[in-house]
């Protein structure tokens, strides 16, 4: 190694005081400053709101976009304390300030502020101050009404002060900020994401009421919406099994408390063959990768059904047991667990590790539904006929699933025939581009880096998976194919660690069709390869919608925004643009140039924040229930932001 005559000391040691951590490196507080960064700032503020009702303290939560691009989140819980810090380090700030200036302060790391919380780590509300070119803060406390507020990144300019009485008595918080937009790449805030998640967080907190207006210039949905469901998670089932047809009407639920910590299932099976139906949380957070909470409710549903199967005799004495993914096709379930002390693995909270709670569900489960089954045999009946047949459908797809598997690097056998495979075997840098039709496809054998980037084609449109079982599926050759080609397995079997390619990247033309194969595409990965999606390895090409010619050089233009851009920097600009409709009709050069080369494409990353989110809308997009997609599309129709005609 070459040696440097550089010192390195003391001096290349640099402090961020305060807030600055954060504007430095924005990501690795909110994740992205893109879209889901921005929405998270809304979250943080209000889980700290939703905290106070897990508290009993707040009962009802109002949040406003405003006209000027801000947002505005108001509770009636207790109001953040106002008194000064005990602390000599905070020099005189009050709890106030000190929760809006400084990070890991908060009071959900011991004593009895808060028994059960999502934020854990004290960093939400001092983050979004940290990220927001103004905030503003109003605390109904004591009977008086305290204001303070901040600028550029989180500077303190005006100190914690009595501005008056408190209206008729009232606590809570109010919480105004304006995102700083040289840090997000985009501030506009979209009603749709957003109300999603309070819709989630209003069936997880039983009787709380939480109010969304927007009151921006235009805005598509200026009505106020409430979300407030009595029967919680009750009602979150019924919402999830809506486009769907239930096994029987009546949702179940049990619920039981030990100590410091609780848990309470509700569930429904519906006549569909899906079993990743099953969403849990820990302490109103989205514990998308399960956890122990997950593992006690699965093994004890495995043993209790098996248990009445036997008793009943719906099980003869000579047949296998079935197995969990036999018995969780066509379930959707919610658990959701309360505890003092979370212990969540990774930075995203997705997985809960506490032992003890998975002791509380396997008890609560084993208890409360096998005594379920008991009291309801008609329903438990058809529960145990539905798991007979779906394992009688995963013995007669063994030997297809056992021909789809992927063949080991030696023997060189098992890929589809017109995988055109790239040569290197190290899957972190390969790439497998799905191309529709055989044309594009030529072009993209062409234009490709043959080292580190595979192709396949596929032929029409695939299955349609929502509406079919594993044994269907494998008989059809473009799932097969992709199977084969992924080479991680299936279902229950896959295994995102086995992937050949870290980028699965969807090549479909910008038309109608091409849209339905990349939504069946999508569906056939979230159904039968979740973790594909939800560790990001799924991905949608880019390609530009225009070209031009400047001089003797081609231009691509992204979109109607970037042609935009394009003549106003070019206002005598005089060649025409073509419009580039189907990646087929592309020359390959135009296609590396364009969709291929990865210093110039544009790569759209597939992500799933929720979910409970995406298993309803695949369900209501991709199944039976036409009246029920119609309605979805004409309620959402106006929250497209890529639409393409």
């Amino acid at each position: 190694m070459a040696q440097t005559t550089e010192e390195y000391g003391a001096k290349d040691i640099t402090v961020l005081e305060g807030l600055e951590a954060v504007r430095k490196r924005p990501g690795m507080y909110i994740g992205s400053t893109g879209p889901a960064g921005l929405h998270h700032l809304v979250y943080e503020v209000v889980d700290n709101s939703v905290d106070e009702a897990m508290a009993g303290h707040a009962t009802r939560i109002d949040v406003t976009l405003l006209p000027d691009g801000g947002c505005e989140v108001v509770d009636d819980g207790r109001g953040i304390p106002v008194d000064k810090h005990p602390d000599p380090k905070m020099k005189g700030l009050t709890a106030a300030e000190v929760v809006l200036t400084v990070l890991h302060a908060g009071g959900k790391f011991g004593g009895g502020g808060y028994k059960v919380s999502g934020g854990l780590h004290g960093v939400g509300i001092s983050v979004v101050n940290a990220l927001s070119r103004r905030v503003e803060v109003e605390i109904d406390h004591g009977g008086n009404r305290h204001y303070m507020d901040f600028e550029n990144g989180g500077k303190l300019t005006t100190r914690l002060s009595v501005t008056g009485k408190a209206p008729r008595g009232r606590t809570g918080t109010t919480v105004r900020f304006w995102p700083d937009p040289t840090i997000f790449e985009d501030t506009n805030f979209q009603a749709r994401t957003l109300l999603e998640r309070f819709q989630m967080m209003a069936f997880l907190n039983k009787g709380l009421e939480i109010r969304f207006i927007d009151k921006r210039p235009g805005a598509d949905r200026p009505e106020p919406v409430s979300f407030k469901y009595a029967g919680g998670i009750v009602d979150f089932v019924s919402h999830l099994n809506a486009s769907k047809e239930a096994l029987f009407k009546r949702v179940g639920y049990f619920e039981q408390a030990e100590a410091t910590q609780e848990v309470e299932v509700a569930f429904q099976w519906n006549t569909g063959f899906n079993s990743d139906g099953l969403h849990s949380f820990a302490n109103g957070i989205a514990t998308i990768e399960g956890g122990m909470h997950v593992e006690g409710f699965r093994s004890a549903l495995t043993s209790v059904v098996n248990k009445y199967a036997r008793s009943s005799g719906l099980l003869k004495e000579k047949e296998e047991n079935l197995q969990g993914e036999d018995i969780r096709e066509g379930l959707t379930a919610i658990i959701s667990v309360k505890l003092q002390e979370p212990q969540f693995e990774g930075q995203t909270k997705g997985k809960l590790g506490n032992v003890s709670m998975r002791s509380l569900v396997q008890k609560a489960t084993n208890e409360k539904l096998g005594d379920w089954f008991e009291e309801n045999p008609t329903e438990a009946r058809k529960v145990v006929t539905k798991s007979i047949n779906a394992a009688r459908a995963r013995q007669a797809a063994r030997h297809a699933r056992e021909a789809t598997r992927r063949k080991s690097a030696l023997e060189g056998a098992g890929m589809p025939e017109k995988l055109k495979d790239c040569s290197s075997r190290n899957p972190d840098e390969c790439e497998l581009f799905i191309v529709e039709g055989d044309s594009a496809g030529g072009s993209a054998v062409a234009a490709r880096d043959p080292r580190t980037q595979a192709i396949l084609p596929i032929r029409g449109k695939i299955l349609n998976v929502e509406r079919a079982r594993l044994d269907k599926m494998l008989k059809n050759n473009e799932i097969q194919a992709l199977i084969s080609a992924i080479g991680a397995g299936v279902g229950e079997e896959f295994d995102v660690a086995k992937i050949r390619y870290d980028k699965i990247i969807l090549m479909c033309d910008a038309d109608v069709d091409g849209s339905h194969i990349r939504t069946l595409l999508l569906t056939f990965f979230f159904r039968q390869m979740r973790d594909l999606v939800e560790r990001e390895h799924v991905y949608i090409a880019q390609p530009p919608l225009y070209s031009t010619v400047v001089g003797k050089e081609k231009t691509y233009l992204k979109d109607d925004a970037a042609k935009a851009a394009f003549l106003e920097e070019h206002p005598n600009h005089k060649k025409e643009f073509q419009r580039l409709k189907g990646l087929g009709e592309m020359d390959y050069d135009e296609l590396g140039d364009t969709t291929m080369d990865a210093t110039k494409r544009t790569l759209l990353k597939v992500s799933v924040e929720q979910a409970a989110i995406a298993d309803e809308v695949f369900s209501v997009l991709m199944g039976d229930d036409v009246e029920l997609r119609k309605h979805f599309i004409q309620q959402n129709a106006k929250d497209v932001r890529f639409l393409d005609i």
